[in-house]
Formats: C-alpha cells, structure tokens, sequence
C-alpha cells in the first residue's frame, strides 16, 4: 500500500488547479509517479530527460499561468532540472518541482543514485521544503498536507516561480497488483486570495498631481506575457498623459497604439542633438527584462530626471542606473486609476511628436531595406515574422533569433503572444519550452531557432506528445554566428575555432527521427514558396531549415547598419 500523504500530493494538486504534470521515469519516484498517473483530473505526461523534460513543464506553466508540476527520482535527475529551475525563478514562472530522495540516513553512504538533495536549487528557487520520511503520526500528516498547499500558494503568489520539495522515500515503491490507489476526499486544502495591489486613492490623487510636473514622461515595459487589460490602461494612460511607450518584442507592447517597437534601430542615430530630443525627465518602467542593449546605453547616458519602477513585491533591479521610487502597484492598476483622475487629453507633446517621427522613420527603412537586402538572416526573419500565423504563439531562441525579432518588430495589428527565455537567457531549453507552450494551446506556435540552440535541446522533441501545432524555424549558419557580430571575439584569432565552434550538422536526420515534416531553403525565392504551406493548419508539425554562411550574415549585417547610419 502506498503511503497516503504521499498518494494526496496529487489531490491537493489537483484541487487547487494544477493541469499539468510532466514526470521523468524513474524508480525512487514510484509512489509518487504512480499517484499522479492514476489521477482522473491531471494531464500527465513522461519526458525521460529531466533537462527538457523541466522546460517543457516551463513551456506550459508559461502558456496558461497555472503552476507545472514535475516529477523526477533521485540523484542528478534533479540536478537536470536545474537550468530549467533558474529560468523560472528570473522569468517569475510557477513550477511545483517535486525529487524523489533516499532517506536521510542513506545520504553520504556510497548508496545508488544519491546526492544531497536538500536545498539543491540553493537560491533559485522562491522556498524549498523536505517531506516528512516518518508519516505513522497524525500531525506528519497535517504537516504534509499544509507544504503541499503552501508549496502551490507560493508557486502563484507575487513575484510567481518555482517552490521545490523533496520528498525521502523507503521501499516498498509500488503497489500491489491490483491494489486501487484512493485518493483521500477529506485531505486538506489551503487556499491563498491574491492582493490586487491597487493604489489606495489618496496615495492616487498623490501621484496624479505629482505628475503634472513632468512633460517628457517615457514608459519603458519589460518582458512579460500578453495582458489585454493592462495594454487598455496603457492606452488611456498615454492618451491623457502624452507620454511614449517602448517595448521590446518580448514585452507584448507591439498591438499597443503608437507604441515604440524599434528602439534598436533609433538609438542608433549618432545626432546628439537628436538623442537629447528624447530624453525624459520621468522615466517610468514596469515588467522584467529588457533586451535592447542600445536601450539600456542610451537611458544611462540620458538619465532621466526621476525614474520610478511600478512592481506589486519582490526585488528591483536598478537596471538604468537611475532609480528613485519604487511603487508598489499592480501595472494596470496605476495606469488605469492615473489616467481616469485625468480630465483631459493633452495636445501630443514635443517629446512624443519626437520619438514618433523617429518610430515611423526606423519602420519605414527596415521595411524597405529587409524588401531589397540581398539574403541573410536579417531579410529571411524579416519575411518569416510577417508570415506567422494569426493568432499564434511565437517563441523566440536566444542569441540572435531574438536580436533579430527585437530589431525587425511585430507591426501593432499582429495577433502573436511572444515567448523567450530571458530570465538567464540561455540556448539551453528553447525548444523544449517552446514545445510545452504547443501542448497547451491551440494555436499554431512557431520557435525561431538558430543551429547551435536547436541541436543543444534535441531532446525536447524526445517523447510521445509531438504537438500538432508545432512549426520550427531553423536558421543554420553551422556555427555560433553571433560571435563575428559582436566587439570582442570577432576581432581574435581564436574566432572560428573556440567561439564559433563550427558543425556541420543539418536538421533531416532530426525531423525524420522525431516523426516532423521538413523543408529546406537556401534562398529568398525559395523561402517565399515554401512558407504558407509550412505555415497553414494542415501541415502539422515541421522543421523549415533555412541555410546561411556565417561569414555573409556577419557581412551583410554590417552593411544593414551602415545604410542605417546613413538613413538618420
């Protein structure tokens, strides 16, 4: 019979909205294996490699807001969870993360698949906990039952991310033959009720005032998912203020009306007379990451005034170098309850006929430059992310698929939610992420790629569940194509040999393994032909691998930035 408590992690799971669970097979994890695969109410699923197997339960927690659980046995499984782990912590993504252990007795005696387990996420991880070994008394029970809840609460609350408990279990590990696993109806169950963190309205009418001294107010929106009720505030907030919003690609800005979305191409205007016309003296940020380095260079220089960051709790970076304020609001809610003190719009500004003027000048050439650049990366992107599937999922691999998607832009009538793992903005688990977000949405989701991010996570594709819904778009230059267009290794000897780490594998063997339509192209004519039937519903799951020389792409985004230089 298997120990109770343990069968109840997944009716306390199950109870309090867990979907999905990803577990990675496994004989320590038995018990608790066999209690969440025979629970009628949890999409359960077996990833054998704890690696992808994590980023895949990333993929999903990311798609639907609800903590993943996973599940993995003892020894370095859970050290695999790790990269994994980390990205969620950094990106604020709930993950209920449960390790089968030995017991503490066994730790440090030369016994099979055992390290030491406690605390092994160390600071990545909002709380770690250990499940009771001795489960014979009633209070271990209530003890059990409160980490579960508390464990889940944790997952959820502001900042969201990963809670760990490890769970020591002795033998026997599975039931009888035959034997019926019930699961108890009695178990008990903490519920949390989420603060919604709005203003108080004294403290609102506070602001409200305050920002009446400022004429040239910039909003700077960090990474976060799609939100259509803060994009509504943003809306009447930059409406009745005057102000100027810009997002990065991964910040879901881009269906905002007459938000910033190539920053990357403006900044880099060498006029500082220009550059002085956008600066603001209230700088107001909100979200987490920021990709545009150019962004964070120019906002350094060009401090602001004052700089207020708008996060309801948790720690704040003082990623300008200029922070003075920290409201501790919900987004939506400060922009909504400041823009409706308002009791009239005022004549666009200045400052915003300034970043405007420069916002349709930057679209203007890149549509026109990526429409007549020879091939490359650039242009092939540029027609891919015009291409993509409405509504659909885009995520976004690191290095430079995502450099490139923050340049190119989505245009504001594109129905796409963008995905990346920025939170450690690592090549680790982009594919596996991305296919975790297709097995738990309906939409077409597209995984821009490069060679190196893709071959890293070939496991991800390593399983029963390839998503129907999958596209994945490979651009292979056969080596770390980033390193000749960044100052510093493109200027050493060792370039080729120990940063670029050349390969010369392609994606067919890959595809055919994994059961994945596939499609290459060498050229902008043939990617204009073979992108709407990779594309369309009934295609299924494919790989489009698009071939470049690094050395071209390297070539011709130099020439991308001197016709820039020249356009300003």
């Amino acid at each position: 019979m298997l120990l109770q408590p343990v069968v109840n992690i997944a009716e306390i799971c199950a109870r309090k909205g867990v979907e999905n669970v990803v577990l990675s097979p496994g004989s320590r994890c038995a018990p608790i294996t066999i209690a969440f695969a025979r629970h009628p109410k949890l999409n359960v699923r077996t990833v054998s490699d704890e690696r992808a197997a994590a980023f895949i339960g990333l993929g999903m927690a990311l798609t639907t807001g609800k903590p993943t659980v996973l599940v993995c046995t003892s020894g370095t499984a859970a050290l695999n969870y790790a990269p994994a782990v980390a990205e969620a912590y950094f990106q604020q993504v709930p993950l209920l993360v449960l390790t089968a252990d030995r017991p503490p007795e066994w730790i440090d005696q030369l016994d099979g698949q055992t390290i030491r387990q406690q605390q092994v996420y160390g600071q990545h991880v909002k709380n770690s906990y250990t499940f009771p070994v001795d489960l014979s008394h009633k209070d271990a029970v209530w003890h059990t039952e409160r980490m579960v809840s508390e464990a889940l609460n944790e997952t959820m609350a502001f900042p969201a991310g990963p809670v760990h408990i490890n769970v020591p279990l002795r033998e026997p590990f599975y039931p009888a033959p035959g034997e019926e696993l019930k699961f108890d109806a009695g178990v008990k169950v903490i519920e949390e009720v989420q603060n919604l963190f709005a203003p108080a309205p004294q403290q609102a009418a506070a602001w409200q005032q305050e920002l009446k001294s400022f004429s040239r107010i910039l909003l700077v929106a960090g990474q976060d998912n799609y939100d259509a009720e803060l994009l509504q505030s943003l809306e009447a907030f930059t409406a009745a203020s005057g102000s100027v919003l810009v997002g990065d690609v991964i910040s879901n800005m881009h269906r905002l009306p007459g938000a910033i979305r190539h920053q990357d191409a403006i900044l880099a205007c060498p006029d500082e007379e220009k550059m002085h016309s956008l600066q603001p003296d209230l700088l107001l940020t909100f979200g987490k990451s920021v990709i545009s380095k150019s962004l964070k260079l120019y906002l350094r220089k060009y401090n602001p005034k004052v700089h207020w960051h708008i996060q309801p709790a948790g720690a704040v970076a003082d990623t300008f170098q200029c922070l003075t304020r920290i409201i501790r609001c919900a987004p939506s809610q400060f922009f909504n309850v400041i823009a409706s003190g308002s009791t009239s719009a005022p004549a666009t500004t200045a400052f915003a006929a300034a970043w405007a003027g420069f916002e349709e000048k930057a679209a203007s050439f890149l549509q026109a430059y990526t429409a007549e650049a020879e091939y490359s990366e650039l242009t092939v992107l540029a027609r891919v992310l015009q291409q993509l599937p409405q509504p659909g999922n885009l995520h976004l691999a690191n290095s430079m698929a995502v450099r490139y998607a923050n340049i190119l832009a989505l245009p504001p009538q594109q129905q796409v939610e963008v995905y990346a793992n920025r939170g450690t903005s690592g090549i680790d688990g982009s594919t596996s992420t991305a296919v975790g977000c297709a097995l738990s949405s309906s939409a077409i989701t597209t995984l821009l790629t490069g060679d190196l991010a893709f071959f890293y996570d070939r496991n991800g594709l390593w399983h029963n569940y390839l998503p129907h819904n999958l596209r994945i778009v490979l651009l292979n230059n056969h080596a770390g194509g980033i390193f000749r267009l960044i100052d510093g290794p493109k200027q050493q000897p060792e370039l080729e040999p120990f940063f670029e780490t050349h390969q010369a594998l392609n994606a067919e063997n890959t595809a055919r393994d994994f059961g994945l339509n596939y499609t290459s192209c060498r050229s902008l004519e043939e990617l204009e032909q073979v992108l709407p039937g990779f594309f369309s519903v009934e295609a299924g799951p494919g790989i489009l691998e698009i071939f470049t020389e690094s050395p071209a792409n390297a070539a011709a985004f130099a020439q991308y930035k001197a016709a820039l230089l020249k356009s300003f």
